[in-house]
Parts: structure tokens; C-alpha cells; sequence
């Protein structure tokens, strides 16, 4: 069964996809929950109205967009840990201290489900990169320093 999704689901898809499910999964979950419709000529009309209302929001968007990301990658992002005598740091720093520190530093907002950390763990201090997504398609590369508090 093919339906159009309303809403971004998890490992499923984004909002205004069009994805093919099981009937159970479409009538018992997504549909009753409002995160889809069944696809038929009617709601691919509707599809087609909500994605040139995207498409103007997006070309909206798109220059706050590009203002962020230059803000986010003008300057490497500092974070403080707690560092033993070996220069390991107490636990290690995750896409939650990332957010925190560019909404600090950088007065934006960002989802930490949306940071992915490049080289993995991060357990000493040192200069790392991660991947910040802006929205459904933008990326920026961030570069971060963990420093000794």
C-alpha cells in the first residue's frame, strides 16, 4: 500500500514522501496517528499545494540557512571537559555537548539528533569535525576543540 507521509517519520521517511508499507502498518499506525494518507488522486493533489508552499518557504529559508551555517563555520566551537592527568577527559563529549556549546557560542539553535560526530568517540582533548543538518538536505561541517576546563 502507498501512502503520502504527513509528518517525518523515523526510519521511514520525511514529510511528503510518498513510501509503500504494509496495509496493517498504514491503517493500524500511521494513518490513525495522522503521519499519513492514503495516495490517490485527491491527496497528491493536496501533495502537489504543499510542496510549492514548501518550495517558497524553502527559498525563504534557504539565505537564513546560509547565514548560519557561515556563523557556525567562521569560528572552531570550544568545549570544556574535565581532564585527568594523561589528557583523557572524564566520559566523553556527545552531539548534546555540541548543541549546547553552539547555542552558547554561537546563539543558534540545533537539534543534537541532527550532529553526527565525524571521527566517532571523542575521549581526549583535540580538534574534531561533525556534520550539523540545518534541515532535510543542508549539512554544514563544524569544526570543535575540546579544551581542558
Amino acid at each position: 500500500m502507498e501512502v503520502i507521509l504527513l509528518k517525518n517519520v523515523e526510519k521511514l521517511g520525511f514529510a511528503d514522501d510518498i513510501v509503500k508499507v504494509r496495509p496493517g502498518y498504514a491503517l493500524n499506525y500511521l494513518i490513525p496517528q495522522g503521519f499519513a494518507v492514503i495516495r490517490n488522486a485527491s491527496s497528491e493533489a493536496l501533495l502537489a499545494g504543499r510542496v510549492r508552499g514548501l518550495e517558497k518557504r524553502e527559498a525563504k529559508l534557504l539565505s537564513q540557512i546560509n547565514e548560519i551555517s557561515a556563523r557556525l563555520q567562521a569560528n572552531p566551537i570550544k568545549i570544556g571537559a574535565k581532564v585527568g592527568t594523561t589528557g583523557k577527559i572524564f566520559g566523553s563529549v556527545s552531539s548534546y555537548h555540541i548543541a549546547e556549546a553552539i547555542k552558547n557560542q554561537c546563539a543558534v539553535e540545533v537539534d543534537r539528533r541532527k550532529i553526527s560526530i565525524v571521527e566517532g568517540e571523542v575521549k581526549q582533548l583535540g580538534n574534531y569535525n561533525a556534520e550539523v543538518g540545518l534541515g532535510a538536505s543542508h549539512k554544514v561541517n563544524v569544526a570543535f576543540e575540546v579544551v581542558a576546563e
